[in-house]
């Protein structure tokens, strides 16, 4: 629920009535309206002619028009295949369609793809493998109804903190639920677990095939299920024959008495939910670790009943509604499949156009490389940015650079990606933009504008449909206007409807004007029928073939790149609590940040075994390569009211001072009436502070830093005392004089530090107490886990002493 003035976005809060977090935000959503600052918006088109040029401002008849003879000229030249849309999931339902209408249906090429193929596609493909359709069939109040919860490459206290909150729930209203943590770390999500099974990373499917073979050997599968409603068991049997728990364990890393214990707790439960995320999608086996785990799901009959069945959590807002309009590569519309000749036809029918193209297009990393090849010659970009997000940095940026013409439809103009542009388009982003968005549960929500776009920034549906018309006469297409005859966002619902119609996600039945008077509803939802459904395959009927579920032949195959002597550590890519993924948006609010640079977590055993201590830097390189001028180097945010920016870098030799006078302008500290300097040329040390008006707006630390914490804490609160502004330059690692150390904050909504939560724990206060004295995890609750261990680590003896003092306080 947004709060406005006028054209600007001033609040956010949790809508109470919304039956996926009924109210509760986590702290990146708390913060959504200070992302939504006009700084670095993008207000108008740019264009630059050649490369090395300046973007120049054009209209965006000028714009469009360029861009339609570029690629009419490429399209001609090289084929519908020489050009390509990269897209993102944080587009909403009707700007996908679009999207992949003028791709598939007036370009002729497939050639679509969005940055949720590298974290949902495998959890898509697992879901069709087995079950027939890309259906999540639990929802989020089986969290409450399971009697054991499997939580598998999944972090949800720090990735999904909502979905969290539920997990905590039903704990306390259930203590004899049973909580298995499957995940090669610690993490704050293991901290809850009754069992921890910290496996060898990417040997998921040697577990869930050895789970299968405890299940089968104690007879916990379910024999009548498998018959009446799966096939393909019988050879899934066989395979997992090979998986007793003594060569999983050992393949795995893991307890043989754990992997049995995971077994029976999964398959004596009344009723078994999982939750699994990007650490089973995002691996080069990714859709079989999907599979593997839904199997135990199918043997156990755990699935389409409360509390039960397989349930993937998507990472971005609107995946779900990109692939229900066919926004990867290999789909069409409604779920329908690029390679069934039968769905082709069916969309060509609906569309109006002789035939969809039967060639699959290139995903994403393939995209990418094909544009580098000069297999593609165009890429269209929208609402996201591959030079930063992507892997393989290099490869994406030399892609780009190498590519004839890209284009990049956004809402700011600062993202990596747009060095890169020849073609800028303004677009609306949230707060101004009207459309649905589903949830992992299959809410379909709609979303209302509570803004005007700002400067000539237009809606992503429009900025395609007026491509489309442009382009279309340069193809000879004289279809377009009937192919794109909207004019707003709910005239592309309303085809998108149609479209599902006898499909799995039928929403026949919904309407912008039902979506608003009752609310977000699931599907599917045909006409005639008056709710969704909670729960999908409740009668044991899957969307295949033959209406049964099915069981694949998995086997454990090792990771894409395994350890060895020259590289012997394996890095896993985790979540931060307070970010959205790459940082674009969030990075720049500095309420957003709980850390100043990125960081490398290991376990102390491994810590120490390389003489390192926690807060060290350490040179970590990979076949990817390093940044090309430091060894290291992070920028962010720090502060709240007025935040610092804080550079940190590392270099094998000192810099030169003309490289520090660089650096020095960038931040704006090359005022030498204001500066106070102090250079040691023999131990390589130059020091810079500048404090016009006796008040301290800036410091560079080189060579030596070890003032750097105390400055950036007594710099972010001002509260240094212009006499003690000399000792910005002093080698010391303590705040000078009487100054009271400031603690980094721990609850971000609430603004509570971590000293005064442990000032509270000291003195004996309970979590009960701390989110009643403080208001601690009493927003978002993603506070929570670090306070719980806060309390963990004080000696029992004085909480329990604390805490009985307090109760005779009280009474």
């Amino acid at each position: 629920m947004i709060e406005s003035e006028g054209d600007r976005i001033v609040g956010v809060r949790g809508d109470p009535e919304h039956p996926a977090n009924l109210g509760r935000l986590c702290t990146k959503g708390a913060a959504l309206h200070l992302t939504a600052r006009p700084d670095y918006r993008l207000l108008h088109p740019e264009l630059r002619r050649q490369r090395g040029q300046a973007r120049q401002r054009v209209g965006w008849d000028a714009a469009l028009d360029h861009a339609a003879d570029r690629f009419a000229e490429i399209i001609a030249a090289h084929g519908p295949d020489s050009v390509a849309f990269y897209i993102s999931g944080q587009l909403l339902t009707e700007d996908y369609y679009v999207f992949n209408k003028l791709a598939k249906g007036l370009i002729g090429t497939n050639n679509v793809d969005t940055n949720s193929h590298l974290c949902m596609s495998s959890a898509v493909a697992g879901y069709k493998q087995t079950l027939g359709a890309d259906a999540p069939p639990c929802c989020y109040e089986d969290i409450a109804l399971a009697d054991c919860l499997l939580i598998a490459g999944a972090n949800p206290a720090v990735a999904h903190p909502i979905v969290f909150r539920r997990i905590e729930d039903a704990r306390a209203a259930n203590p004899e639920l049973r909580i298995v943590v499957i995940d090669p770390r610690q993490t704050e999500t293991s901290a809850i677990a009754d069992l921890h099974l910290p496996l060898r990373p990417g040997t998921d499917i040697a577990l869930y095939n050895g789970l299968l073979h405890v299940l089968l050997g104690d007879r916990l599968v379910d024999r009548g299920y498998i018959a009446a409603h799966t096939e393909g068991f019988a050879e899934l049997e066989r395979t997992v024959a090979a998986y007793p728990p003594a060569v999983v364990a050992e393949i795995c890393g893991l307890d043989q008495g754990d992997v049995i214990k995971a077994a029976r707790w999964f398959g004596t439960a009344g009723a078994t939910l999982s939750l699994y995320c990007q650490g089973l999608n995002q691996s080069s086996h990714g859709t079989h670790n999907n599979v593997a785990l839904i199997h135990l799901h199918l043997a156990t009959g755990q699935i389409g009943r409360p509390g039960a069945g397989p349930f993937s959590l998507t990472g971005q807002p609107n995946a779900m509604g990109g692939r229900e309009v066919g926004g990867l590569a290999n789909l069409l519309s409604a779920h329908r499949d690029l390679a069934n000749p039968e769905h082709r036809d069916e969309v060509a029918r609906l569309w109006g156009v002789p035939s969809v193209p039967a060639a699959p297009g290139r995903t994403a990393i393939a995209l990418f490389v094909a544009l580098q090849r000069g297999l593609i010659k165009a890429v269209w970009n929208a609402c996201t940015n591959p030079a930063q997000s992507l892997p393989d940095q290099a490869e994406v940026r030399a892609a780009l650079q190498a590519a004839d013409f890209v284009v990049l439809q956004e809402a700011y103009g600062n993202t990596d990606t747009a060095a890169y542009a020849d073609l800028m388009l303004p677009a609306t982003t949230w707060g101004e933009k009207e459309g649905t968005v589903t949830n992992s549960e299959r809410w379909i929500t709609h979303l209302r504008p509570a803004v005007s776009p700002p400067g000539e920034a237009r809606h992503d549906w429009q900025i395609v449909v007026d491509f489309a018309h442009c382009l279309g006469g340069r193809l000879g297409q004289p279809l377009t206007e009937k192919l794109f005859p909207y004019r707003s966002a709910e005239a592309i619902f309303n085809e998108h409807r149609e479209s599902t119609r006898g499909h799995d996600l039928d929403i026949t039945s919904l309407s912008y004007a039902l979506l608003d008077a009752a609310g977000p509803q699931q599907w599917p939802l045909p006409e005639g029928a008056s709710h969704g459904r909670q729960r999908l395959y409740e009668d044991g009927v899957f969307p295949t073939g033959s209406g049964r579920a099915r069981f694949v032949k998995v086997e454990h195959r090792s990771t894409a790149e395994n350890t060895n002597a020259t590289r012997p550590i394996s890095l896993l890519s985790g979540r931060l609590r307070d970010h959205w993924h790459g940082m674009s948006r969030t990075g720049s609010v500095a309420g957003c940040s709980i850390s100043t640079t990125n960081l490398c977590c290991r376990h102390p055993a491994d810590l120490r075994e390389r003489a390192l201590a926690a807060g060290d830097l350490a040179r970590v390189g990979s076949a990817r390569g390093l940044l090309p001028e430091f060894a290291f180097a992070s920028v962010g945010l720090y502060g709240r009211a007025e935040p610092l920016v804080i550079l940190r870098a590392a270099h094998t030799t000192a810099l030169p001072a003309s490289r520090l006078q660089q650096i020095d302008a960038l931040f704006g500290l090359d005022d030498d009436a204001a500066a106070i300097v102090h250079v040691d040329h023999r131990r390589q040390i130059s020091k810079r502070a500048v404090a016009p008006d006796g008040e301290l707006v800036g410091v560079r630390l080189a060579g030596e830093t070890q003032a750097q914490t105390w400055l950036r804490e007594v710099m972010a609160d001002n509260t240094l005392d212009a006499e003690l502004i000399r000792w910005a330059v002093a080698p010391i690692g303590q705040r000078p004089g009487k100054l009271q150390p400031r603690s980094r904050v721990v609850c971000q909504c609430a603004d509570i530090t971590a000293a005064q939560t442990a000032a509270d724990i000291e003195a004996g206060a309970t979590l009960a107490v701390v989110q009643d004295q403080r208001k601690c995890g009493t927003f978002c609750g993603s506070c929570l886990p670090e306070i719980r261990q806060m309390i963990s680590a004080q000696p029992l003896l004085a909480r329990g002493e604390g805490a009985l003092r307090q109760h005779r306080e009280g009474a």
